[in-house]
Formats: structure tokens, sequence, C-alpha cells
């Protein structure tokens, strides 16, 4: 048997037919290749089950005919573009529908190609924007277009805007029954802020409900929009209008091949194979296998080890050039995916000094943050290895260790926005065991300005700032009076779009949203909608304010939102205490108005899931030394005075005394007992905790 295609495994040896279905790799691979899966074989063991590792296949060289067309389109035949839309309204079915269109791929073949990630296929939503070049012969010449595919959500605007990075225009997809939404608002004024050439489609003109007319003056009204391309992307009506369109009034990239390479980094993710893989478009110049290269941001220098296109998988070819957009990884490769920073700009080695770097991307904050905790100390290994195999294709997501005094070792989690946090917990709770894992209720940063000074880049003194994410960072009260200037809450501007009829929606939503504490900044009536523009805090926003919105809605309102700074605020922390000593795990930072009702839900909530012991358990909700709230769990009684048949009372007295001072003695030196299950009840916010039967 070769040895390059053998795979030793102790003292096992693989056939050929196994190490081609085991490892992935062709055996026509070079021995590099094998060598280069041997010495991951640790790591690719240490995350057997990573849930959020792209579904690529593996890598196959150009079908030589595919590589000739693709080296003989010149720039000015290439065009860029990517498909934005509100959440649902047909991006990545419009997005098969091109690709079969072309002959990327196969038609009647799996549905959403691009959506690569099993918790898209899972839920059905883009979460990660994945991008695809076609050929297209138009009239007469071939084309080379390059599609991205971008999430709807808006907790993955940070995916949207690097996408905008390598297009030169994009498709706005418009529901024909729904119309224009908040998400598609928000779209396309990020996209048009990038300099983008638009292009409307309405989508779902074959559903009996649609009114294309009516969405054709809305775009007209809000957008300045002519002439929408009326497809539907499920049957494949009219699609064939769309890549004409994109060929006439989308504009070619700009670059030269003569000129020195410079090729930005859009995005990156792990392969178990190759390490880090990296999706970058080439502005200027050529790059080529084999090619030495430089990162402008970080200086560390590498080898180009492959590069090629993405048709739909990763398809191995020669060179990129200027106008493309393509993979590389390097040989050998980088070691951590924290190393390739998105926004990075690469030249030749020795070329630095010719060529001027991009600005790289805004790096998006963290603003929902969740403790994870296993119930069982000895699963903390397991649930480290669970978070990092997790968060190995999604950056955005930052961890940190803490520590609890009730539940121990764990992790504080920071996520995008709810969607983003929402998505994460699922995959982890399937990866790590749902029973086996607390995550505590979200919360959102807090500013802290302080009357302390410090200097500026400027040398100006100006007031401390301090941001925490964890409400066990909170100064005490008597720091608070002593050396705080003012607490600040994070606030969003929201855009919530509801159906004009019936009436009785618009009432509702004002008052959902002054209940939450919103200050109205605009309100626009069209004739079949009405758009709402609110200033509300984030802590509102995260506590199921959309959950909320879509009950009193029965489903038609859309959100939207986008950052508004920080705003001051009377924030306090509200705690629950058991026996008067305070459980770290389930202290809240909330607003003055709300801490008390919130503090009565509190212990009537959590008493339900505490069982009786040998004393009494008052458990009680204060802020600071003020007590909000109190419930009492009562203790087991034993009837001493069973054994009593008649006689003097006072004997009778001295024994329930006696048992008293015991009960008072026990409470004053005992440690009350309060079973994980409890808190695991306590935190579930989905109702799943079912409070312990009366006894």
């Amino acid at each position: 048997m070769p040895m390059a295609a053998s795979l030793r495994t102790g003292t096992a040896i693989l056939p050929d037919f196994l190490l081609s279905r085991f490892t992935g790799l062709k055996l026509s691979s070079s021995a590099v290749h094998i060598r280069s899966a041997c010495h991951r074989r640790t790591r690719w063991n240490a995350y057997p089950k990573c849930q959020l590792q792209r579904r690529y296949a593996t890598t196959v060289r150009a079908n030589p005919e595919v590589e000739a067309r693709v080296a003989a389109v010149p720039i000015e035949r290439m065009r860029n573009f990517c498909v934005i839309a509100h959440i649902d309204h047909g991006k990545s079915t419009l997005s098969d529908r091109l690709l079969e269109l072309t002959g990327t791929i196969q038609p009647g073949g799996s549905h959403q190609v691009l959506d690569k990630l099993d918790v898209e296929r899972e839920r059905g939503i883009t979460v990660k924007a994945q991008t695809c070049t076609m050929l297209y012969n138009h009239k007469g010449e071939d084309y080379l277009l390059h599609l991205v595919d971008t999430p709807g959500h808006v907790d993955f605007r940070a995916e949207v805007s690097r996408s905008y990075a390598s297009c030169n225009g994009a498709l706005l997809v418009v529901d024909a029954s729904q119309g224009v939404q908040a998400q598609t608002v928000a779209n396309f004024y990020l996209a048009f802020a990038q300099g983008l050439s638009m292009i409307p489609v309405i989508n779902k003109v074959d559903l009996q409900h649609a009114e294309p007319e009516r969405v054709t003056e809305q775009l007209l009204g809000t957008f300045e929009l002519e002439d929408p391309v009326m497809v539907s992307a499920k049957t494949g009506l009219n699609v064939a209008a769309v890549l004409p369109a994109v060929i006439e009034r989308v504009p070619a990239p700009q670059g030269s091949v003569d000129k020195p390479l410079k090729m930005l980094l859009i995005d990156s993710w792990y392969s178990t194979y190759k390490g880090v893989v990296l999706l970058v478009r080439v502005f200027d110049g050529v790059v080529k296998q084999g090619d030495h290269i430089m990162s402008m941001g970080s200086k560390l220098k590498y080898i180009v080890g492959e590069l090629g296109i993405q048709y739909p998988t990763e398809m191995a070819t020669s060179c990129l050039r200027a106008g493309q957009v393509g993979y590389m990884y390097f040989n050998p490769g980088m070691k951590t995916i924290s190393d390739a920073k998105l926004g990075d700009t690469f030249c030749h080695l020795g070329k630095e000094k010719e060529v001027e770097p991009f600005r790289g991307f805004e790096e998006p904050q963290s603003m929902v943050f969740v403790g994870a905790f296993p119930t069982n100390q000895d699963e903390f290994q397991k649930l480290e290895d669970s978070i990092n195999q997790l968060t190995l294709n999604d950056r955005s997501i930052t961890i940190a260790k803490e520590s609890s005094h009730a539940l121990g070792l764990g992790w504080r989690l920071g996520f995008l926005g709810t969607l983003h946090c929402s998505v994460f917990e699922d995959r982890l709770r399937q990866e790590f065991g749902g029973s086996e894992l607390l995550i505590t209720a979200p919360t959102v940063p807090f500013k802290i300005i302080w009357r302390e000074t410090v200097r500026d880049r400027k040398g100006e003194e100006v007031p401390k700032e301090t941001i925490i994410t964890n409400p066990a960072l909170y100064p005490e009260d008597d720091v608070i009076r002593t050396k705080v200037q003012e607490i600040q809450e994070p606030y969003v501007l929201a855009t919530i779009t509801i159906p004009a009829d019936p009436p009785e929606f618009l009432g509702h939503v004002i008052e959902l949203c002054q209940e939450n504490r919103g200050n109205q900044v605009e309100l626009t009536f069209f004739s079949t909608q009405v758009i709402l523009k609110y200033k509300l805090p984030l802590l509102q926003l995260v506590d199921n304010f959309f959950g909320k919105l879509k009950g009193i809605t029965k489903g038609y309102a859309t959100l939207d939102y986008e950052d508004a700074g920080y705003l001051k605020s009377d924030v306090v922390k509200l705690e629950l205490l058991v026996n008067k000593e305070p459980v770290d795990a389930i202290a809240q930072l909330c607003h003055r108005s709300s801490a008390e009702r919130l503090g009565r839900m509190w212990v009537q909530r959590f008493k339900s899931f505490v069982d009786r012991q040998l004393f009494e358990i008052v458990i009680q909700a204060a802020i600071g030394k003020r007590v909000l709230a109190r419930e009492t769990v009562q203790a087991f009684r034993k009837d001493v005075t069973a054994k009593l048949y008649g006689g003097d009372h006072t004997r009778r007295k001295k024994l329930l005394e006696k048992q008293k001072a015991g009960k008072k003695k026990l409470r004053a030196i005992g440690n009350v007992i309060i079973d994980q299950k409890a808190f695991q009840g306590f935190l579930a916010r989905d109702g799943g905790g079912e409070p312990k039967p009366k006894k």
C-alpha cells in the first residue's frame, strides 16, 4: 500500500477507500496534504462534533474549462454584488435560483445551498454571510459574477457591513405580500452609505395575496427606486431577468493587475484540515500559490499554500486577480483564528511601502451578556471544550471565565443581540447537554462615570469611565454615593413597522413602548403601514420585548434597531437573599422603577423551587439594605408534645420553648442547602422550570 495513501493510527492502517472517506482527501492529493491531515489529527479529535463549522466539501481542482473561462474574463466583465432584505423575504432562495441559472449547481438539489451552518439549516435563517462565484454568458460574452448572501436579522449586521466591502452593487429583495419592513429600511441605508448600486427585486409575486403594485409604490416613495424586477424565487418565475439587470446596472470593480498586490481580508473561518481559511477581495495585482505576502496590520509574513474561488464549494485555481473574491490559506498556516484580523490589508513581501492599507472594519461590540455554568463542577472542562468548539468560527462572541459562590466556576459570554445569544445557547445545550447547563438571565453593559478624572490622549482631564458587564462588579452603595458621578445605560433607536389596519395595533404598540420607558422619535403613516421610531433602553429590549410586540400585533410587527449611545439612568442592583446571604448568580442590574415588581416576582418564583428544611428559610429581594419583598419557606416541625398525656401544662410549654431555641440555633449555624435544580428552574426563561408541589 502506498505510504502517501495510508494513514497510520496506532497499529492500524486505513486502506485507500477508507482514507478518502475518513479524511475527506482525494487520493490524488499530494503527500503534503496527507501529512497535514495527520498533524492536525489531535486538534480534530479535540473537536469531534463542532456544530458551527462550515459545511465545505473537500477542495477540488478546477475543471480546466472553467478555470480557462475564469482566467479569460477581464475586470471590466466582473460584477460583485450582494443580496440584502428583511428576514424571510427570500434572499437564500433567490441565491439558489441564480446558482442554478448559471449552472453552478444542479437544479432540484438541496435548498439554501449557501446556508452552510447547521444552525442556519435548523432555524431557516442566514447567520453568516456566504459567497459564491458564478460564470454567466450574456450576449455571447462570459461574465464573472460574485454573489454574497447576507443575513437579514439586525443582530448580524456586522456580517452584512463586512460583505459590502467586497461588492459594488446590491439586490434589495422585498416580499410582494409584506412590502417594505423595518430591516429593509436599515439594510438599504447601510448599503446606500457604502455607495452600492441598488437593484430592487420584488419576490413572491406568485402568492395569492401578493400586491406588487403597492410594493412598487413603496420602493419609489421610500427609497426612490424604480424599475423593480418581479420574480418568484420559489418557482423560478422571471429569475432569468435578474442577472442581466446586475450586468447592466452594477458597475465593474476598479483595479489593475499591473499594480502591486493590495488585498482586503473580509472573513475567515476554521478548517479542520487547513487551519484558518481567509476570504479575500483582491483590489490590485495578482496573487499565486507560493507567493510571500505580509499582513500590514500585524506585520506577520506568510506563504500562500492554496487559493481559489467558491464555486459554490472551494475550487482551487492558479491565481486570484484584481476584482476577484476568493479564499486562501497559508502553508504553514495561521495558528489561531485571532491572527486573521478582519479588515486587514495584505501585500507582497517587500512592496509594503508601495501600498496604502485599508482603514479596516469596526469591531462589533457585545451588547448582551449571560453566564454559563455546569450543574456539576466536575463537568467544567467539558463545558470549556464545548464553548471553544462553538466559537471557532464566530469571533463576535466574547468569552471570559467567572466565578459564582452559588454556581461555582463558569463563563461570561457576550453576544451582539438576543437572537445571536439564543442561537448560541441552543447549540451549546445540544453540544453540552441541556439538563447539565445553567444559563443566567441576559444583561447589558452599563457605564459608570466616576468623579475621579484621568487625562485623555489630548492631555485634557476627563471623568474616568468604566464599562461593567457583570452585576457582581457593580459598586456598593457607599461607593456610589461618594465616588460615582452618574450611571448610564445603553439605548437603541428602534424602528417598528406595523400594518395600518386594524388601527388598534398602533395603540397597543405605543402603550408597550411607553411601558418599557421608550421615547417616541418619529411616527410615519403610509397607505398600508405605520412606521414608529422609539428610543428604548436596551435592557428593556432583551426582556422579551420582541415577543411581546409580536403578541400584541398577532405576529405582523417587525423590529429593527441601531445603537443610540449611553444615557443617564437610575440604575440599581437587585439582589436575592437567602437567610440574609446574597445569591450572586441571580443578582441583576435594573431600573429603579421596575425593581419592586421584579423583586416580588423573584421571591415568589424562587420559593416554589426551594425544598423545605429543618429550619425556616427566609427569601428576600433587596436593593442594598432595603428589602423590597419577602417570602418564607416554613421548616419541618416535629411534634415534641406527642409523648405527653396530661399533667402540668408547663411541661408542654418547656418542650416547645426548647424546640424553638434549637431551631433558632440551627438557623444561626446551619447552611441553607439549595439544590441546583432550584437555580435551573428559576433561571429557565422559557417557563420550562416547574415549581415543586406544595407539601
